[in-house]
């Protein structure tokens, strides 16, 4: 499994604005190929920005890499530099191989690659 996640800092005021480009645009990420699914979190508020983290889990790297090159991700993506006045500098990129899940009810632990 992979987990995908950008986190952005929005400026204060800015907030509602934000979460609307993202409540309103449609993602198509339901038409990908192991796509298992994506969460919007708004976390901790400083002086001048809002933290928020989109984290997008897919069955495996390669097929988040799809994504990215797909045209679903061009239409998804089509309005994002409309929004950019909501930020403070660009959004941050992170992307995690996952090594153990922990699920109500038991524990998984994935297969993540290993290092030659």
């Amino acid at each position: 499994m992979f987990i995908a996640m950008n986190r952005f800092k929005v400026a204060r005021g800015s907030e509602a604005d934000f979460e609307e480009v993202w409540t309103s645009r449609t993602t198509r990420l339901d038409e990908m190929a192991g796509f298992v699914s994506f969460h919007l979190l708004k976390g901790p508020e400083k002086d001048d920005h809002t933290l928020y983290t989109s984290h997008s889990t897919w069955a495996t790297k390669e097929q988040f890499l799809d994504w990215t090159r797909s045209e679903q991700f061009r239409a998804a993506h089509r309005n994002a530099g409309q929004t950019r006045s909501h930020y403070l500098g660009p959004p941050e990129f992170e992307g995690y191989d996952v090594v153990l899940s922990e699920y109500a009810g038991g524990k998984q632990r994935e297969q993540a690659p290993r290092e030659a």
